[in-house]
């Protein structure tokens, strides 16, 4: 099959991929109260529910770590973990804005396979959440939370396979929604589950101790990968079970974001018959 011109030549899809980038970072840039919001969230956790639970909530050696921890120093890469989820959803927000405002229309028509176009967004919105990460992280460093120096190199491609897993189920969520107003809700709808109902906050075995069934579904929730997998990196160590589960569910959520954002083969095609 012979490439369309414009595509043909491998500068273009840089460039491509460039403008895709710089437009989701300009849109960071120029709304600064989201940034605010993303260390908001995480600092109240760490400031004010870890100093508070801290008294309660007593941590055994748990795996990554080799003593006692802290409270606030267990739920720290769950905290990683929710701006990065909170990030990946707001990206997604802005996929729906697109499509009302046709900005969407022009992005995928253009010639290049929509599995790139939809990646390209995917991957700027995770350069945007690890700079939210790093200003977090920098945070936690002064509170006292100081994992190990070289635990800030080897936790980078954890932050960008989980960014990616979050960011991809968050397009494959919005393919499925036609008006902005529906977002807000299914945001919530599926962001609290899935934080409070995984190893965030709590260890597996606290789960287990207290309801078996709350246990399977921590288990099972794709999040709570995305944290251990972030957890152990930070620490210099991996989680190969984490690993291949955070894999495996942003091959499936891509994927499925890439025929639902189909126009000929997607939910709404099937709907109205009209492109998305």
């Amino acid at each position: 099959m012979i490439d369309r011109p414009s595509t043909a030549r491998p500068g273009a899809w840089v460039t491509a991929f460039l403008g895709i980038a710089r437009r989701e970072t300009l849109r960071f840039v120029n709304q600064r109260g989201r940034f605010l919001a993303a260390l908001v969230r995480p600092l109240v956790w760490l400031f004010i529910f870890a100093a508070g639970f801290r008294a309660v909530l007593g941590l055994s050696i748990t795996p990554p770590y080799q003593t006692y921890v802290l409270y606030e120093v267990y739920v720290t890469p769950g905290l990683v973990a929710m701006i990065q989820l909170f990030n990946g959803m707001q990206s997604s927000l802005s996929m729906v804005y697109d499509r009302e405002t046709g900005a969407m229309r022009t992005l995928l028509v253009s010639p290049f396979p929509r599995w790139f176009l939809l990646g390209s967004k995917l991957v700027a919105g995770v350069i945007v959440s690890i700079i939210q990460v790093a200003a977090f992280l920098a945070i936690a460093w002064f509170w006292g939370i100081r994992p190990p120096a070289w635990g800030y190199v080897t936790v980078i491609p954890a932050l960008i396979l989980a960014g990616l897993m979050l960011g991809a189920m968050g397009l494959f969520l919005s393919s499925a929604i036609r008006q902005l107003e529906n977002f807000a809700g299914v945001m919530n709808f599926v962001i609290f589950p899935m934080f409070f109902a995984s190893s965030a906050l709590y260890p597996l075995w606290r789960m287990r101790e207290s309801s078996p069934l709350l246990y399977d579904i921590c288990r099972f929730n794709p999040f709570t990968h995305a944290v251990e997998l972030i957890r152990f990196a930070l620490y210099m160590q991996v989680n190969w079970g984490a690993l291949a589960v955070v894999l495996g569910c942003l091959a499936g959520f891509f994927g499925a974001a890439v025929f639902m954002y189909d126009p000929q083969k997607g939910l709404w095609a099937r709907r109205k018959g009209g492109p998305a």
